[in-house]
């Protein structure tokens, strides 16, 4: 039996041969295998009874899988736009050059490759990189950077480089009621059991929490739609999928207040009667899965979860985590249910909507990390307590993670209502031209909109909080997110699949143009075009939302795109005469006066 075949066979005795657990099988038998050949998913295919194409396609869908051979110590440069601000794609050159090394290339002696990899959530203490998507180093410099050269060159083991790169701070500059003292475990179900389930509803109803993962649907209708669907078993979905640039927050949660994420699931199962639950935790987070697993086994060991919990009889719930494989559009709701499936995170048609048909067909709730933790709070307080923080529309807190051009990036919790200017002023902004607010598929404000405030009702916010000063070029900034969303794309739809391409392809044009190229008022009036195609006809909301930061920054930051025109009129994106010289010369007319004159 070769090495990968024994490394396979050890693992699928672990998942007990479950084909919806493909895409944790693929995750962990690459941990061992480096990478996964085609003959090795042969066989994976064979033992699950699934067909090779289908095992293909979900090992070439998730960024973090390997068909081909990478090096050993992989290492990822987090590619985010603040990470940029701070240098790291100087920081990614100077480590290829010591290593030579061109960046998605691989040794000669299969040592190492480095590459590149959408944000990792490490915006306030970037830049960052990613090693074999376990091992974390932040605050990378160019001392940093030659020291990791030198380990690499050296073949240093990990375990043996020094500690503190490894650090991660939770950097939280203020806390409010999710990020203050913790609950006591055990708390928050207590108090529920004593309530009952029917009591329990009707207080997350009374408190109007809504979903803190974007979209912000009530929690407890959303608890109430999935109780009262048919089902053989209803499941309890924690979306830790925590991809959209710039956002950090659920990282900090889990790190120090897992018990108030778990009790909230376990709140939310006793109300829908689920028996079991799954954290979906992104892939980038994966140096979280041990701590978190010990969460859960303590909890055990505490009658929190389990079998008749707090010595309840039937009731009965535990969790179990998914680990994540690089990808944002499962971030999702559908598509984090269709991985967890062990598919490709291709957004499902809705409806049925998961409250009705969810994992393995079933009713399931999805909710987020804050989410939850939230719920555990309300558990506790009371729904009447939590619906007289904030606003009447928009209940509670929020945390959003602030990074970019400010003196204090880190965790800030606010009540909803709070305003842009405040939240600038507390993080140390100057000088602040722009904020993103929401991520890239947010909203992009600038200066005279700073009096708004943070609530459903005015600016929604899935968390994070970017800040640019007036030295950056918003241009810049939107191109780095057209560039994201093009990478992101599943392709599973066209408009979104070449739609976000083009948007690409048309920005690098204005880019170049500032160097003597050919950008036009056209290029403009087509990236207007592309954003109402990809508005209005995509499959999902990535590509509905691909162009929100391209929108916004036209009309608020037009001189960026207009500095890069060229002309007023159409402008090629190449130089017709030049790409012919070569076959002129070939055929021996390469004759000045015979060359052609391109008119706009």
């Amino acid at each position: 039996m070769s090495v990968e075949q024994a490394a396979l066979d050890t693992v699928l005795s672990r998942r007990g041969r479950d084909p919806h657990a493909l895409v944790q099988i693929l995750r962990e038998t690459q941990a061992l295998t480096g990478w996964l050949p085609r003959p090795l998913l042969g066989e994976l295919a064979r033992e699950l009874g699934l067909t090779l194409a289908h095992v293909e396609g979900v090992a070439g869908f998730y960024r973090f899988f390997h068909t081909r051979p990478v090096g050993r110590l992989r290492v990822l440069f987090s590619d985010n736009i603040t990470d940029r601000m701070r240098g790291s794609a100087a920081l990614l050159a100077d480590l290829c050059d010591r290593l030579g090394l061109a960046p998605g290339q691989v040794s000669a002696d299969g040592r190492v490759s480095v590459d590149r990899t959408s944000c990792t959530g490490l915006c306030d203490q970037g830049p960052a990189l990613l090693i074999n998507h376990r091992h974390v180093i932040t605050r990378l410099d160019a001392p940093r950077v030659a020291q990791l050269a030198e380990r690499i060159r050296a073949e240093v083991p990990l375990a043996q480089w020094p500690a503190h790169w490894f650090a991660i701070d939770d950097n939280i500059r203020r806390a409010d009621v999710l990020l203050g003292a913790p609950l006591a475990p055990g708390a928050a179900i207590a108090l529920a059991l004593a309530r009952g389930a029917p009591a329990m509803l009707d207080d997350m109803k009374r408190s109007n929490l809504r979903g803190r993962g974007g979209a912000g649907f009530a929690t407890g209708l959303k608890w109430e739609l999935c109780r009262d669907a048919p089902g053989a078993a209803h499941y309890v979905v924690c979306n830790a999928d925590e991809g959209e640039p710039g956002t950090f927050k659920d990282r900090v949660l889990l790190a120090r207040h897992a018990d108030e994420v778990f009790e909230g699931m376990t709140v939310a199962a006793l109300v829908i009667g689920a028996r079991q639950g799954l954290l979906y935790l992104r892939g980038e987070y994966r140096y979280l899965l041990e701590p978190l697993q010990a969460v859960l086994q303590r909890r055990r060991e505490q009658q929190l979860l389990g079998s008749g919990i707090l010595g309840h009889t039937g009731f009965d719930f535990d969790i179990a985590i998914h680990v994540g494989a690089g990808a944002y559009v499962c971030g999702e709701e559908s598509a984090l249910i269709e991985s967890l499936e062990g598919k490709r995170g291709t957004p499902r048609i809705r409806p049925p909507f998961p409250v009705e048909q969810g994992y393995l067909g079933q009713p399931t709730i999805v909710n987020n990390v804050e989410t939850f933790c939230a719920a555990s709070h309300i558990a506790v307080q009371g729904g009447a307590w939590w619906a007289g923080i904030g606003t009447h529309q928009s209940t509670g807190t929020k945390i959003h993670s602030v990074s970019g051009d400010c003196e204090r990036p880190g965790l800030y919790e606010y009540p909803f209502g709070t305003r842009i200017d405040q939240m600038l002023e507390d993080c140390g902004a100057r000088d602040t031209q722009a904020v993103q607010v929401g991520g890239p598929s947010g909203v992009c404000l600038s200066a005279f909109e700073f009096d708004r405030c943070i609530a459903f009702e005015d600016v929604p916010s899935a968390g994070a909080f970017m800040v640019f000063d007036c030295t950056r070029d918003m241009f810049e900034v939107a191109r780095n997110f057209a560039h994201f969303f093009a990478h992101e794309s599943c392709g599973f739809c066209t408009p979104c699949r070449v739609g976000t391409a083009l948007v690409v392809k048309r920005m690098d044009k204005l880019a170049n143009a500032t160097g003597g190229g050919r950008g036009s008022r056209h290029d403009l009036d087509v990236l207007f075009e592309l954003d109402r195609l990809l508005h209005g006809t995509t499959h999902c909301g990535l590509g509905a939302s691909a162009c929100n930061p391209l929108r916004d920054t036209i009309i608020k930051f037009r001189p960026a795109y207009e500095r890069r025109l060229e002309s007023l009129h159409f402008e090629p994106g190449f130089d017709l005469d030049a790409e012919l010289s070569i076959a002129r010369r070939m055929t021996g007319r390469d004759d000045p006066a015979a060359h052609l004159e391109i008119s706009p």
